[in-house]
Formats: structure tokens, sequence, C-alpha cells
């Protein structure tokens, strides 16, 4: 249990938050649209937002269908490319601080 909590640890809190993110949306898949929302603009009353559909379009991605991914929202590929790029920086950049120490 120790070594669990001293591995959590070397972890940068910021690519915890990314990949929970993802593996929240990977697990409650596209399949809840219409039922639940963070969307400010949506709450607001407001009927157009421009990064609504995203979310829907990276949990299509996770599942491998890229078709309904794309007409979700075309940028569900491009969020899912940057997010990984910046967990595995955060990543990488950890980990070679910890063996340069």
């Amino acid at each position: 249990m120790r070594s669990l909590v001293t591995f959590f640890r070397t972890i940068p809190l910021e690519a915890m938050i990314w990949t929970a993110g993802l593996a929240i949306l990977a697990v409650a898949g596209p399949y809840l649209e219409g039922r639940f929302t963070v969307c400010i603009p949506t709450l607001m009353g407001f009927d157009f937002c421009p990064g609504c559909g995203l979310g829907t379009s990276v949990a299509y991605l996770l599942r491998g269908d890229l078709a309904s991914s794309w007409a979700a929202h075309p940028l569900g590929v491009p969020a899912v490319l940057i997010l990984g790029g910046r967990i595995a920086s955060l990543l990488v950049h950890q980990s070679r601080s910890i063996h340069s120490t």
C-alpha cells in the first residue's frame, strides 16, 4: 500500500486529472448525451456552444468509432492527441527530474 501512495506522489497532479477525464469519458460513453451536461452556456440557456459535442466525440473516439467521433465534433481527434501529448510530456518531465536527483 505504501508503494502505491509513493507511486501516485510521483505523478504530476495535472497528468492525473487529464487521465481521469479521459478515463471517465471512456467509461461513461457517448450515450449519456442530453442527460447530463456541465456546459455553462447550455445551462445558461444558450442554444449554441462551440465546445458542445466534444466530450461525446472523445468518447466515440476512445471506443474506436472515428466516423461518429467526427460527426459529434471534428475537434475530438485533435483534443485527444493534444491531451495525450500533454500527459506524456508531464510524465517524461517528471521522470527526468526524478532520475536526475
